[in-house]
Protein backbone atom coordinates (compact mmCIF):
# COMPACT_ATOMS: atom_id res chain seq x y z
CA UNK A 1 0.00 0.00 0.00
CA UNK A 2 0.99 3.25 -0.70
CA UNK A 3 0.63 6.59 2.35
CA UNK A 4 0.70 9.73 1.19
CA UNK A 5 1.14 12.28 3.54
CA UNK A 6 0.13 15.87 3.90
CA UNK A 7 -1.96 19.32 4.56
CA UNK A 8 -5.52 18.63 3.60
CA UNK A 9 -7.39 21.49 2.16
CA UNK A 10 -10.06 23.10 1.63
CA UNK A 11 -10.24 24.83 -1.87
CA UNK A 12 -12.18 27.81 -2.69
CA UNK A 13 -12.55 28.83 -5.99
CA UNK A 14 -14.11 32.29 -6.73
CA UNK A 15 -14.54 33.46 -10.25
CA UNK A 16 -12.84 35.94 -11.54
CA UNK A 17 -15.46 38.56 -12.18
CA UNK A 18 -16.89 38.31 -9.01
CA UNK A 19 -20.06 37.27 -9.72
CA UNK A 20 -19.87 34.84 -6.81
CA UNK A 21 -20.77 37.75 -4.58
CA UNK A 22 -24.45 38.07 -6.86
CA UNK A 23 -24.85 34.58 -6.37
CA UNK A 24 -23.93 33.85 -3.09
CA UNK A 25 -22.20 30.73 -4.54
CA UNK A 26 -18.53 29.43 -4.10
CA UNK A 27 -17.43 26.72 -5.18
CA UNK A 28 -15.03 24.09 -2.91
CA UNK A 29 -13.20 21.54 -3.10
CA UNK A 30 -11.04 19.34 -0.73
CA UNK A 31 -7.78 19.67 -2.17
CA UNK A 32 -3.93 19.35 -1.05
CA UNK A 33 -1.21 17.90 -3.21
CA UNK A 34 -0.67 14.93 -1.29
CA UNK A 35 -4.27 14.23 -1.60
CA UNK A 36 -4.72 14.45 -5.16
CA UNK A 37 -1.77 11.83 -5.33
CA UNK A 38 -3.85 9.74 -3.02
CA UNK A 39 -6.83 10.03 -5.13
CA UNK A 40 -5.42 9.14 -8.63
CA UNK A 41 -3.62 6.26 -6.95
CA UNK A 42 -6.94 5.17 -5.92
CA UNK A 43 -8.90 5.75 -9.43
CA UNK A 44 -5.86 3.65 -11.03
CA UNK A 45 -6.74 1.06 -8.18
CA UNK A 46 -3.20 0.92 -6.18
CA UNK A 47 -4.21 0.68 -2.43
CA UNK A 48 -3.62 4.13 -0.49
CA UNK A 49 -3.90 5.20 2.62
CA UNK A 50 -3.57 8.75 3.37
CA UNK A 51 -2.27 10.87 6.74
CA UNK A 52 -2.96 14.12 7.42
CA UNK A 53 -3.99 16.29 11.03
CA UNK A 54 -7.38 17.53 10.81
CA UNK A 55 -9.60 18.67 14.24
CA UNK A 56 -12.17 16.58 15.54
CA UNK A 57 -15.71 18.56 14.05
CA UNK A 58 -18.30 17.85 11.79
CA UNK A 59 -15.64 19.34 8.57
CA UNK A 60 -13.49 16.86 9.05
CA UNK A 61 -16.03 14.20 9.34
CA UNK A 62 -17.68 15.06 6.34
CA UNK A 63 -13.84 15.37 4.71
CA UNK A 64 -13.75 12.11 6.03
CA UNK A 65 -16.82 10.43 4.69
CA UNK A 66 -15.54 12.42 1.12
CA UNK A 67 -12.29 10.63 1.10
CA UNK A 68 -13.35 7.61 1.52
CA UNK A 69 -15.66 7.91 -1.32
CA UNK A 70 -12.54 7.41 -3.18
CA UNK A 71 -11.39 4.46 -1.90
CA UNK A 72 -8.46 6.00 0.18
CA UNK A 73 -7.93 4.59 3.68
CA UNK A 74 -8.55 7.16 6.48
CA UNK A 75 -7.18 4.73 9.05
CA UNK A 76 -4.01 6.86 9.36
CA UNK A 77 -5.37 10.30 9.59
CA UNK A 78 -4.86 12.10 12.96
CA UNK A 79 -7.16 14.26 14.78
CA UNK A 80 -5.06 17.13 16.33
CA UNK A 81 -5.73 20.96 16.39
CA UNK A 82 -8.98 23.00 15.62
CA UNK A 83 -8.62 24.15 12.09
CA UNK A 84 -8.12 22.80 8.39
CA UNK A 85 -5.85 25.38 6.50
CA UNK A 86 -7.77 27.12 3.51
CA UNK A 87 -6.37 28.39 -0.13
CA UNK A 88 -8.27 30.78 -2.49
CA UNK A 89 -7.74 30.54 -6.12
CA UNK A 90 -9.43 32.08 -9.30
CA UNK A 91 -11.21 29.95 -11.77
CA UNK A 92 -8.79 28.58 -14.04
CA UNK A 93 -5.62 29.85 -12.66
CA UNK A 94 -2.20 28.05 -11.53
CA UNK A 95 -1.11 27.08 -8.17
CA UNK A 96 2.02 29.50 -8.61
CA UNK A 97 -0.43 32.89 -9.61
CA UNK A 98 0.63 35.88 -7.71
CA UNK A 99 -3.13 36.09 -7.01
CA UNK A 100 -3.29 32.66 -4.63
CA UNK A 101 -4.20 33.57 -0.86
CA UNK A 102 -3.51 30.88 1.94
CA UNK A 103 -5.47 30.44 4.76
CA UNK A 104 -2.94 27.93 6.41
CA UNK A 105 -1.41 29.58 9.71
CA UNK A 106 -2.43 27.85 12.84
CA UNK A 107 -3.65 24.54 11.27
CA UNK A 108 -4.03 21.13 12.59
CA UNK A 109 -1.61 20.27 10.04
CA UNK A 110 0.29 22.93 10.54
CA UNK A 111 0.64 22.65 14.49
CA UNK A 112 1.92 19.13 13.98
CA UNK A 113 5.63 18.50 16.39
CA UNK A 114 7.68 15.43 16.22
CA UNK A 115 6.38 12.93 18.97
CA UNK A 116 2.84 13.55 18.05
CA UNK A 117 2.30 10.64 15.05
CA UNK A 118 3.17 7.48 15.95
CA UNK A 119 4.84 6.24 12.93
CA UNK A 120 5.25 2.49 13.72
CA UNK A 121 1.61 2.01 13.82
CA UNK A 122 1.06 4.42 10.65
CA UNK A 123 3.51 2.91 8.44
CA UNK A 124 2.22 -1.04 9.06
CA UNK A 125 1.81 -2.07 6.05
CA UNK A 126 3.14 0.88 3.95
CA UNK A 127 5.23 -0.76 0.82
CA UNK A 128 5.51 3.27 -0.21
CA UNK A 129 5.77 6.86 1.36
CA UNK A 130 4.98 9.77 -0.57
CA UNK A 131 5.14 13.63 0.42
CA UNK A 132 6.51 16.78 -1.23
CA UNK A 133 8.25 19.74 -0.51
CA UNK A 134 5.37 21.75 0.60
CA UNK A 135 4.82 20.02 4.13
CA UNK A 136 8.19 21.39 5.04
CA UNK A 137 7.75 24.74 3.66
CA UNK A 138 5.29 25.49 6.55
CA UNK A 139 7.28 25.66 9.54
CA UNK A 140 10.42 23.95 11.30
CA UNK A 141 8.06 21.80 13.49
CA UNK A 142 6.41 20.03 10.48
CA UNK A 143 9.87 19.68 8.55
CA UNK A 144 11.17 17.88 11.22
CA UNK A 145 7.87 15.42 11.38
CA UNK A 146 9.04 14.97 7.79
CA UNK A 147 12.57 14.11 9.19
CA UNK A 148 10.83 11.60 11.76
CA UNK A 149 8.57 10.39 8.88
CA UNK A 150 11.23 9.43 6.84
CA UNK A 151 13.64 7.77 9.17
CA UNK A 152 10.55 5.55 10.11
CA UNK A 153 9.96 4.46 6.56
CA UNK A 154 14.27 3.61 6.36
CA UNK A 155 14.16 1.43 9.23
CA UNK A 156 11.03 -0.31 7.67
CA UNK A 157 12.86 -0.18 4.17
CA UNK A 158 10.37 1.36 3.17
CA UNK A 159 10.00 3.15 -0.78
CA UNK A 160 10.18 7.02 -0.47
CA UNK A 161 9.16 9.44 -2.90
CA UNK A 162 8.65 13.10 -2.83
CA UNK A 163 7.59 15.95 -5.39
CA UNK A 164 10.26 18.87 -5.16
CA UNK A 165 6.96 21.51 -5.68
CA UNK A 166 7.93 25.03 -4.73
CA UNK A 167 5.36 27.28 -3.37
CA UNK A 168 7.24 30.71 -3.01
CA UNK A 169 4.63 32.16 -0.33
CA UNK A 170 5.15 29.35 2.29
CA UNK A 171 8.28 29.56 3.32
CA UNK A 172 8.37 32.39 5.78
CA UNK A 173 10.00 31.10 8.92
CA UNK A 174 13.43 32.29 8.52
CA UNK A 175 14.34 29.20 6.65
CA UNK A 176 14.98 28.83 2.66
CA UNK A 177 13.87 25.55 0.96
CA UNK A 178 17.76 24.52 0.37
CA UNK A 179 18.15 24.70 3.84
CA UNK A 180 16.03 22.11 4.70
CA UNK A 181 14.73 19.72 1.33
CA UNK A 182 18.77 18.36 0.98
CA UNK A 183 18.40 16.74 4.37
CA UNK A 184 15.34 15.63 3.15
CA UNK A 185 16.34 14.13 -0.16
CA UNK A 186 19.31 12.14 1.91
CA UNK A 187 16.27 9.61 2.39
CA UNK A 188 14.54 9.64 -0.69
CA UNK A 189 14.34 6.94 -3.43
CA UNK A 190 12.54 8.69 -6.14
CA UNK A 191 12.59 12.61 -6.29
CA UNK A 192 9.98 14.32 -8.77
CA UNK A 193 10.53 17.83 -9.77
CA UNK A 194 11.67 19.98 -12.52
CA UNK A 195 15.46 21.24 -13.04
CA UNK A 196 14.48 25.15 -11.70
CA UNK A 197 12.70 23.19 -8.62
CA UNK A 198 16.22 21.61 -8.09
CA UNK A 199 18.07 24.46 -8.65
CA UNK A 200 15.78 26.37 -5.86
CA UNK A 201 15.80 23.65 -3.10
CA UNK A 202 18.91 21.24 -3.85
CA UNK A 203 21.27 24.20 -5.63
CA UNK A 204 21.66 22.57 -9.03
CA UNK A 205 21.99 25.36 -11.50
CA UNK A 206 20.42 25.93 -14.45
CA UNK A 207 22.22 27.70 -17.11
CA UNK A 208 20.86 31.61 -16.78
CA UNK A 209 20.71 30.98 -20.44
CA UNK A 210 18.72 27.93 -20.90
CA UNK A 211 15.63 29.77 -22.69
CA UNK A 212 17.98 31.02 -25.68
CA UNK A 213 18.03 27.77 -26.75
CA UNK A 214 14.52 27.25 -26.96
CA UNK A 215 13.95 23.61 -27.62
CA UNK A 216 13.25 20.26 -26.34
CA UNK A 217 16.29 18.77 -26.99
CA UNK A 218 17.97 21.49 -24.92
CA UNK A 219 15.65 20.95 -22.10
CA UNK A 220 15.71 17.56 -21.79
CA UNK A 221 19.44 17.40 -21.81
CA UNK A 222 19.78 20.08 -18.62
CA UNK A 223 17.14 17.08 -17.33
CA UNK A 224 19.47 14.55 -17.75
CA UNK A 225 22.40 16.70 -15.81
CA UNK A 226 19.98 17.48 -13.23
CA UNK A 227 19.24 13.89 -12.74
CA UNK A 228 22.59 12.99 -12.70
CA UNK A 229 23.74 15.09 -10.28
CA UNK A 230 20.49 14.66 -7.66
CA UNK A 231 22.14 11.11 -7.83
CA UNK A 232 25.25 11.70 -7.27
CA UNK A 233 25.07 13.78 -4.26
CA UNK A 234 21.92 11.49 -2.74
CA UNK A 235 23.28 7.60 -3.57
CA UNK A 236 19.97 6.75 -1.93
CA UNK A 237 18.00 8.21 -4.70
CA UNK A 238 17.86 5.61 -8.20
CA UNK A 239 15.18 7.56 -9.71
CA UNK A 240 14.37 11.35 -10.60
CA UNK A 241 11.49 12.69 -12.80
CA UNK A 242 11.58 16.16 -14.23
CA UNK A 243 8.49 17.84 -15.96
CA UNK A 244 8.14 20.72 -18.39
CA UNK A 245 4.95 22.79 -18.52
CA UNK A 246 5.97 25.58 -20.93
CA UNK A 247 3.07 27.98 -20.77
CA UNK A 248 3.11 30.28 -23.89
CA UNK A 249 0.03 30.55 -26.39
CA UNK A 250 -0.77 27.53 -26.17
CA UNK A 251 0.91 24.98 -23.44
CA UNK A 252 3.73 22.40 -23.80
CA UNK A 253 4.16 19.64 -22.05
CA UNK A 254 6.54 16.72 -21.39
CA UNK A 255 8.41 14.45 -19.33
CA UNK A 256 11.52 12.65 -18.37
CA UNK A 257 12.57 9.90 -15.79
CA UNK A 258 16.18 9.06 -15.55
CA UNK A 259 16.99 5.61 -14.09
CA UNK A 260 20.26 3.66 -14.09
CA UNK A 261 22.29 6.03 -16.16
CA UNK A 262 19.26 6.15 -19.10
CA UNK A 263 17.09 8.76 -19.64
CA UNK A 264 13.45 8.18 -20.70
CA UNK A 265 11.72 11.22 -22.52
CA UNK A 266 7.76 11.21 -23.48
CA UNK A 267 6.46 12.90 -26.38
CA UNK A 268 5.08 16.14 -26.22
CA UNK A 269 1.61 17.28 -26.22
CA UNK A 270 -0.01 20.80 -26.32
CA UNK A 271 -3.07 22.37 -26.38
CA UNK A 272 -5.08 25.85 -26.43
CA UNK A 273 -7.61 24.95 -24.52
CA UNK A 274 -6.78 24.30 -20.68
CA UNK A 275 -9.82 24.01 -18.15
CA UNK A 276 -7.48 23.95 -14.96
CA UNK A 277 -3.80 23.48 -14.25
CA UNK A 278 -4.46 22.35 -10.90
CA UNK A 279 -3.29 19.62 -10.16
CA UNK A 280 -1.39 18.40 -13.07
CA UNK A 281 1.78 18.12 -11.49
CA UNK A 282 0.05 15.96 -8.98
CA UNK A 283 -1.01 14.02 -11.36
CA UNK A 284 2.44 13.35 -13.10
CA UNK A 285 3.71 12.37 -9.66
CA UNK A 286 0.95 10.01 -8.93
CA UNK A 287 1.64 8.37 -12.95
CA UNK A 288 5.17 7.74 -11.71
CA UNK A 289 4.35 5.99 -8.61
CA UNK A 290 1.59 3.69 -10.33
CA UNK A 291 4.30 2.87 -12.86
CA UNK A 292 7.13 2.08 -10.28
CA UNK A 293 5.12 0.33 -7.95
CA UNK A 294 3.81 -1.70 -10.47
CA UNK A 295 7.28 -2.19 -12.60
CA UNK A 296 6.66 -0.90 -15.62
CA UNK A 297 8.88 -0.86 -17.91
CA UNK A 298 10.81 2.87 -17.58
CA UNK A 299 9.57 4.44 -20.80
CA UNK A 300 6.21 3.25 -20.05
CA UNK A 301 6.20 5.22 -17.12
CA UNK A 302 7.33 8.33 -18.33
CA UNK A 303 4.49 7.85 -20.82
CA UNK A 304 1.44 7.19 -18.64
CA UNK A 305 2.64 9.36 -16.15
CA UNK A 306 2.97 12.47 -18.42
CA UNK A 307 -0.42 11.37 -20.78
CA UNK A 308 -1.86 11.70 -17.35
CA UNK A 309 -0.82 14.78 -16.27
CA UNK A 310 -1.88 16.00 -19.69
CA UNK A 311 -5.13 14.83 -19.57
CA UNK A 312 -5.66 16.85 -15.84
CA UNK A 313 -5.16 20.03 -17.92
CA UNK A 314 -8.77 19.45 -19.33
CA UNK A 315 -10.91 18.58 -15.91
CA UNK A 316 -12.09 20.95 -13.35
CA UNK A 317 -12.67 19.24 -9.98
CA UNK A 318 -10.86 18.78 -6.72
CA UNK A 319 -10.22 15.12 -7.24
CA UNK A 320 -9.61 13.24 -10.94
Amino acid sequence: MVLSFGEILLRLAPDANGEWLDKNMLDVYPGGSELNVAAALAKWRVPVSYCTAVPKNFLSEQFIKKIEAQDIYTSTIIYSGNKIGLYYLLHGTDLHHTETIYDRLNSSFGELKPGIINWDEVLTGIRWFHFSAIAPALNENVAAVCKEALSACVKKSITISVDLNHRSKLWQYGKQPNEIMPELLQYCDVVMGNIWSAETMLNMKVPSNIHDINTKENYVQQAKKTSEEIIRQFPKCKIVANTFRFDKKDIEYFGTVFSSNILYVSASYKTGNVIDKVGSGDCFMAGLIYGVYNHLPFQQVVNFATAAAFQKLFVYRGFY
